[in-house]
């Protein structure tokens, strides 16, 4: 079984920012792609970033320059340092993990960190 744990989200002003943090745990023999996804209320999940096991980074256009995603393989764990937060940005964050486990790949979920920007 595997389980996946976000961390980092909360409250802060347009401008701010805020480190996410995701940990995968569990039976699992490799880690492929992780990324984060946002859905904000009365709207549709949107991918935010993903990033390979090798780095390989990809970025929603309405992010690309202000937040960056990390990942530390020795960990199974992914990081999105969120910087110029802005209203829009205001969603419930989740993060996903595509792993080997139990002998397939699959990708499994967080249960999501609100991040909430207001003023």
């Amino acid at each position: 079984q595997v389980h996946v744990v976000e961390s980092g989200g909360g409250l802060v002003q347009p401008g701010g920012s805020l480190r996410l943090s995701c940990a995968a745990s569990g039976s699992i023999f490799s880690i492929g792609v992780m990324g984060w996804c946002r859905q904000a209320p009365g709207k549709e999940r949107e991918l935010v970033a993903t990033i390979t096991s090798g780095m390989s980074t990809n970025y929603a256009h309405s992010v690309k320059g202000r937040f960056t995603i990390s990942r530390d393989n020795a960990k199974n764990t992914v990081y999105l340092q969120m910087n110029s937060l802005e209203f829009e940005d205001t969603a419930v964050y989740y993060c996903s993990s595509y792993a080997f486990a139990s002998g397939i790949w699959n990708t499994y979920w967080g249960q999501g960190t609100q991040v909430t920007v207001y003023s």
